[in-house]
């Protein structure tokens, strides 16, 4: 049962942001057109669902969240030529993926702590190349 309502949850979700994904208001999906302002943003929040323990009430609603702003955030720059040749979106991209693909395989389980090793250090690559300007 919990599985039936998980899957339809992330078809809604899906449904929803496909839906709205193209529209004018990306910022409320917390992008705004300024590259380096939403990865900042967005490593913020991952950072906050990943840290957040299992127990913490407000870990399912920062989980949606980070979910929510992975998509938005690849939907609106994967094909945006000036940052796709950048190394942090490189860097980004592929921690996004990881994330995403264990929140898509293991939904209630926490993220092992050699992905959020391996994510926090991500992050931090990030955080450098943005600061370079790459």
């Amino acid at each position: 049962m919990k599985r039936l309502f998980s899957g339809l949850l992330a078809l809604v979700l899906a449904v929803s942001i496909g839906l709205t994904g193209c529209a004018a208001g990306d910022s409320a999906n917390g992008v705004s057109g300024n590259y380096r302002n939403d990865t900042m943003a967005l490593i913020d929040s991952l950072r906050t669902a990943i840290d957040l323990p299992e127990d913490d009430p407000a870990k399912r609603p920062a989980q949606a969240e980070a979910r929510a702003r992975i998509n938005s955030f690849a939907s609106h720059y994967r094909r945006d030529s000036r940052v796709t040749g950048l190394g942090s979106f490189t860097t980004m991209r592929t921690a996004l993926n990881s994330l995403a693909a264990h929140y898509s395989a293991y939904p209630n389980r926490p993220v092992p702590e050699k992905l959020k090793k391996r994510l926090l250090q991500e992050f931090r690559q990030v955080e450098m190349s943005l600061e370079r300007g790459a």
